[in-house]
């Protein structure tokens, strides 16, 4: 008798990602492609050490879950499985559930296995914070273990929410995207379970046996994805049946083709509107269409030096109506210092 449904569902999806973080890793040494697609338990044979993949893991149903069909699937591919768990420090008793969370780890098998504790700034809100906090922990525990990868536990619903968290800010199609399921510095990051939903997660949880932590936040009303997850998202079934997250996610599929292939048509085209000097030309930026010169827009600010993050659509939109609807109105001041101003035909972004 095969595996419950649902713990052949998380399972089945990590080894997809298993076997495309080792085709990946194989055809970088030099190994046929057809050979680590057949040859699956053999891929790892070829590259000096069997890779190592971690997961990132709260100790929630999600990332253990997740940690569970690692630890399961690993072995078979020929690929070691350690696993993180990071200390936000904002809830007494953090440390203690850690450590908690280290042993369950190592009760999978997963080895190595650490806890690293971070402190939370306050830049960009607390949940931006914690973000960047958190995911500048796993990017030093993967340099420092020299991980092919770290595994993320975010599932459909999370991908719905982070969908309607972009329509609500009106940041445009790229929000609409969701989160990819490959991100990060050469791919670090993937992201298994975001055709799983949040329910079938838990389950695998609960048909195994493993003890799983409900983070309070995720329940406080103080926190934005709190509130859509528990009023919002409810709200939206109840008024336009079941199925939302369902749409929603696949709305972030759709957004993410269209949107990457807008990005691919604006680094084509940007040589083509730049002078000898390598200084934008307003006219021939008039000329494309307004999605693909407003991505060239955003591309040249961040050049300057103004942070992504803090370049939103209204600071784009101000820009290109140096280009759009010149009247001779004076200088665009960007985030990072940025200054972007026409001077005779021209559009030059740099720092102020």
């Amino acid at each position: 008798m095969g595996p419950h449904p649902a713990v052949a569902a998380i399972r089945l999806a990590v080894r997809r990602v298993l076997h495309d973080i080792i085709t990946e890793l194989n055809t970088t040494a030099g190994v046929p492609a057809a050979t680590a697609a057949d040859r699956a338990p053999e891929r790892a044979a070829g590259l000096p050490t069997p890779p190592l993949v971690l997961v990132a893991c709260s100790g929630g149903a999600d990332s253990m879950a997740l940690a569970s069909a690692l630890a399961f699937e690993a072995p078979r591919l020929g690929v070691r499985a350690g696993g993180v768990t990071v200390d936000h420090g904002l809830q007494n008793g953090s440390d203690l559930r850690a450590e908690e969370v280290v042993l369950r780890l190592r009760d999978l098998g997963l080895d190595p296995v650490e806890a690293t504790a971070v402190t939370v700034g306050r830049g960009g809100g607390p949940e931006a914070a914690a973000r960047d906090a958190r995911y500048a922990a796993l990017d030093a525990a993967a340099a420092r273990h020299g991980a092919a990868a770290v595994l993320l536990g975010h599932t459909r619903d999370d991908q719905a929410e982070t969908v309607l968290l972009g329509l609500a800010r009106g940041s445009g199609i790229r929000s609409l995207s969701g989160m990819a399921a490959v991100s990060g510095a050469d791919g670090r990051y993937r992201r298994p379970f975001l055709q799983v939903d949040r329910q079938t997660a838990r389950k695998a949880c609960m048909v195994q046996s493993l003890p799983v932590w409900d983070d309070p936040h995720n329940a406080d009303p103080a926190y934005t994805r709190s509130r859509l997850r528990h009023e919002g998202l409810p709200a939206l079934e109840k008024a336009l049946g079941k199925g939302v997250v369902e749409a929603l996610a696949r709305t972030a599929q759709l957004s993410r083709d269209d949107a990457d292939a807008l990005d691919t048509w604006a680094r084509q085209a940007e040589a083509g509107v730049r002078d000898s000097t390598g200084v934008l030309e307003c006219a021939k930026l008039y000329a494309l269409p307004p999605a693909v010169r407003r991505r060239i827009l955003r591309r040249a600010a961040i050049e300057a030096g103004a942070p992504a993050g803090a370049l939103f659509a209204r600071h784009i939109e101000e820009v290109d109506r140096l280009i759009t609807g010149w009247r001779g109105q004076g200088a665009i001041n960007l985030p990072g210092k940025v200054v972007a101003q026409r001077q005779g035909g021209r559009l030059v972004i740099r720092q102020g």
